[in-house]
């Protein structure tokens, strides 16, 4: 250990080596007496284990064990190792692997230990036999020597010719080469030799400027530290030693130019073939898409230079043609910024990833799957956004045994790949955005449908097999086109956004990331005085609940998701003030007029679901006229889809914000408020509202039947079963139901920008935390 605290390899022979031994000790070693350490290797020599029942017996133990270590005739810790056991601030809580570093100065001023045996003096000698240091196989031949007793020496001392200065080896080590002869001028801090440790080659300079008088070893000897080398007596020398040219810092070496050249083949201006037939498709390439979703200057690709095969005998030129054809083994990934400008630098860091399809079809490999595992634990690891473009056929096909040139089998199904379960451990973590161009089926797919928001462009095709699988599953024969397009896989809710193309797909996927990266300036709004007659007066009418919405929000903030599917429940992004809020409202425009279904149920649970993971307030507009109901309604598992919206409202954390818009009936109006009014941060009505624990015609026949069916004339019936109804609406109003205490207040429309703000505002901020507040986010 040097007194700076950095530390070096010691060595020489051992003379003595006597381990402590005793209950709860043991030493794992490979010193023995007569042992000459190697310099080829590492220098550890042995690890002392203890054991004891608490830290004050172990670090009494453990100092103890070391006063009994003998070992004399090589430099070892033992010294520091006790300084260390005795340093003050060791305690069980309070060591890091920081500890030695942090600590260096106080344990370097350690005072010596009386040890519990008797020390001989080392004497230094030459470290093992002397080899031929250009021949690789010469250590193999080195005779072995004859069992004898082990005597300390009182060892050579090499004297030099008088008035000279010795060259010492600073360590042990392999003299690979002497560089200057006898009578030969040397300059101070000229190298006279060139000494080889663990594989390492050390310089060794003149101390002084001089003649060389006397070279004592040859090349090929083995050396500890502090051997001399050669001699040299002073003497004034014409000139000064430089070390070497001034650097030209512009310069390309050749190792540099190789690496160079070989990343420019993975670059789209490389591969002009491959990038005209994404141009024939009106597609891009995934480097453009990732630049555009990337600020500018931003993004740095890990594993460019991966190929899809890799072979001991490549040639220069094979290893070309190599990386051309499959560049990146398909895969493009790495890390960058996305959304600085709005979020900040710190909150901008993200993952982007992309198969490219130029290469292999943009299917799933060996090495395309570490390279995803890598990307998805470091998104895991630091917690980063991860952005995917998903295109591609899936698993790569396999030909048997003998497929490839490579004789070495490491898989038949591939069923120990980790890729998928690596991205779904991020689930909850992070968020997960996919987004898809074309086609995209099997294992590429299933990444897509693992991702918490899925953005596809029109031409799209999502399916869980092309159109091989299908065929050879005996399915049936179809083009990639009539598998899984866009006009089914947006209504049926697996498409959460619909694009046009790549370019607005990317545009997607940059506003929808923003929402989970923080709140933003700059933001407008709309006259809020516009809400006031947004709801139609005569409460039949139906009326546009997206431009309640969009008023609500700062200006252009909405991002709808899932528009075609779950037609009753709209779910969407928007901001207030710059901070992101969840919307979930009932849309009476539609089949079911607002009414709970099935698919429903599940949009509105899941979007509960990813609002609650990464602690972004909900804000629900209800107008709505229940659950559905009716037989057809019950075929869709109706009583168990609409449970879910009951279960995670009643485990939500996050602030919760209720506005009724015109119905809120009986369980309907319960699913969009948690489960209850009062579990909410507020909830208020518009004075349209209208309150019934059902609805309200149907209240009536229930209720009142037996009133109504004494009145035999249908006629006059009818007339009362009116006026019952006409007496329930006007009890409904929302002007009653505050003043029962029903809702916080009745508020004029066009506050209640004012009060999600208040409830933004006087919302404690999230708990920071290290890991995940849900396990996962349901991908449904």
């Amino acid at each position: 250990m040097n007194p700076d605290g950095t530390s070096r390899p010691g060595g020489g022979i051992i003379n003595v080596y006597e381990p402590p031994a005793g209950p709860g000790i043991r030493v794992d070693g490979c010193g023995y007496s007569g042992y000459a350490t190697s310099p080829h290797y590492d220098s550890l020599l042995a690890k002392l284990i203890v054991r004891a029942v608490d830290m004050p017996s172990l670090i009494r133990k453990a100092k103890r064990a070391l006063t009994e270590f003998r070992i004399e005739g090589a430099r070892n810790n033992l010294d520091f190792l006790m300084s260390l056991l005795g340093h003050s601030n060791l305690d069980g809580s309070k060591i890091h692997t920081r500890y030695v570093e942090d600590n260096i100065a106080d344990l370097l001023m350690h005072t010596e230990t009386p040890m519990r045996y008797v020390s001989a003096e080392l004497e230094f000698e030459r470290a093992g036999r002397t080899v031929d240091p250009d021949d690789p196989l010469a250590v193999l031949n080195v005779p072995r020597p004859k069992p004898q007793a082990i005597a300390a020496s009182s060892g050579p001392v090499v004297q030099g010719p008088s008035g000279t200065t010795p060259v010492i080896a600073p360590i042990q080590g392999l003299i690979l080469a002497i560089d200057v002869r006898a009578g030969e001028s040397v300059q101070k801090g000229q190298p006279v030799a060139i000494l080889e440790a663990l594989k390492m080659e050390h310089a060794i300079p003149a101390p002084e400027s001089g003649v060389v008088r006397e070279i004592v070893l040859r090349p090929g000897e083995t050396i500890f530290e502090n051997t001399p080398i050669l001699f040299i007596e002073a003497q004034d020398v014409e000139g000064e030693y430089r070390a070497a040219a001034q650097i030209d810092y512009n310069e390309i070496r050749d190792d540099l130019a190789e690496v160079r050249h070989f990343q420019h083949l993975t670059k789209d201006e490389s591969r002009p073939n491959a990038v005209a037939k994404r141009r024939q498709t009106n597609r891009r390439t995934a480097r453009e898409n990732i630049y555009d979703l990337c600020d500018d200057g931003t993004f740095v690709e890990y594993g460019p230079l991966v190929t899809a095969s890799r072979f001991y005998k490549d040639s220069f030129e094979d290893l070309e043609n190599r990386v051309t054809q499959t560049a990146s083994d398909g895969m493009v990934m790495g890390v960058g910024r996305i959304n600085s400008d709005l979020v900040g630098s710190e909150n901008a860091r993200s993952v982007a990833m992309s198969y490219d399809y130029t290469v292999l079809a943009g299917t799933q490999g060996q090495k395309n799957h570490r390279k995803q595992d890598r990307m998805f634990a470091i998104a895991e690891k630091y917690r980063l956004p991860i952005v995917l473009y998903t295109e591609g056929g899936g698993g790569r096909t396999y030909n048997g045994p003998n497929a490839g040139t490579s004789p070495i089998a490491t898989s038949v199904g591939g069923l120990g790949t980790r890729t998928w379960r690596q991205l779904g451990k991020c689930s909850g973590l992070v968020p997960i955005i996919g987004v898809n161009a074309g086609f995209c089926f099997a294992g590429n797919v299933v990444l897509l449908g693992a991702c918490d928001v899925i953005i596809a462009t029109k031409d799209s095709s999502l399916g869980i097999g092309g159109p091989a699988l299908i065929e050879g599953g005996g399915l049936g024969a179809y083009a990639p086109e009539e598998v899984g397009p866009v006009g089914i896989q947006e209504p049926n809710g697996v498409i959460d956004i619909l694009v046009e193309d790549e370019i607005e797909a990317t545009v997607a996927a940059r506003k929808y990331l923003s929402y989970f990266q923080g709140p933003t300036k700059g933001w407008q709004t709309s006259d809020q005085r516009k809400l006031r007659h947004m709801v139609p007066e005569n409460r039949r009418a139906v009326y546009n609940v997206r431009k309640v919405i969009e008023t609500i929000a700062d200006t252009d903030s909405m991002l709808e998701l899932r528009p075609k599917f779950g037609l009753g429940m709209i779910t969407a992004l928007i901001r207030i003030e710059g901070r992101s809020v969840g919307v979930i409202a009932n849309n009476s425009n539609s089949p079911t007029g607002g009414a709970i279904d099935s698919p429903a149920a599940d949009k509105a649970t899941r979007f509960m679901q990813l609002c609650e993971a990464f602690d972004i307030p909900i804000l629900s507009l209800i107008d709505c006229p229940g659950n559905m109901v009716g037989p057809e309604a019950e075929k869709e598992a109706l009583i168990r889809h609409c449970g879910r919206m009951y279960v995670a409202g009643a485990n939500l954390t996050v602030p919760y914000f209720v506005v009724v818009l015109r119905k809120a009936y009986g369980l309907g109006a319960l699913a969009m408020a948690v489960g209850s009014f009062e579990e909410t941060f507020f909830a208020i009505s518009w004075p349209t509202g209208e309150f019934a624990g059902m609805g309200l015609e149907g209240q009536i026949k229930l209720g009142r039947r037996n009133e109504l069916a004494a009145i035999e004339n249908i006629q006059e019936r009818k007339a009362r079963y009116d006026q019952m109804v006409d007496q329930a609406y006007a009890w409904s109003r929302a002007l009653n139901a505050g003043t029962v205490f029903e809702v916080d207040d009745v508020i004029d429309p066009a506050e209640t920008r004012n009060w999600v703000v208040m409830g933004l505002n006087s919302s404690p901020a999230p708990v920071p935390r290290d890991g995940k507040k849900l396990k996962w986010i349901d991908t449904w």
